[in-house]
């Protein structure tokens, strides 16, 4: 496989917001690497990307993972819904991250999506986001897949 160079994006809009979206689809994140640092207004999560950039062409190779941070700031508050921090050890799965922005800009919310119905909201004053690839890199078998599996 070839190695590329760790991913550092940045956004400022809800389009660009899409390009991390599909960066971190399948990411696992610890609920104890949930962290919202409100005198900062920062949320941060400290998660294990699959590497789709890098995906394997053919069935049977290993995929990859990366540590990554994914934060936002301007963070004013934050909501939780079917996600708890009660076990720091559960692992959850990040389906999606998407901004709706308020009536009147630059504010909205940040809504992030986790298997088995977990959302986490977050009120924004202006959409600033960053992800940022550690270099600590793994192999994977197991490549993430939204098909429903043969019974």
């Amino acid at each position: 496989m070839t190695d590329p160079k760790p991913l550092r994006l940045f956004t400022e809009d809800a389009e660009d917001l899409k390009i991390i979206a599909a960066a971190v689809q399948d990411a696992v994140v610890k609920a104890g690497n949930l962290k919202y640092e409100q005198k900062k207004r920062r949320f941060g999560l400290e998660l294990n990307r699959y590497r789709w950039e890098n995906a394997p062409k053919r069935k049977g190779e290993p995929g990859e993972r990366v540590r990554a941070l994914l934060a936002f700031d301007g963070v004013l508050g934050v909501k939780t819904r079917g996600i708890t921090k009660a076990d720091p050890e559960l692992i959850l799965s990040l389906l999606s991250a998407e901004f709706t922005p308020d009536a009147e800009p630059p504010g909205g919310k940040v809504t992030l999506l986790f298997a088995g119905d977990g959302e986490i909201v977050l009120t924004v004053e202006a959409l600033d986001a960053s992800l940022i690839d550690s270099d600590y890199v793994w192999p994977t078998r197991h490549v993430p897949s939204h098909e429903r599996r043969k019974r």
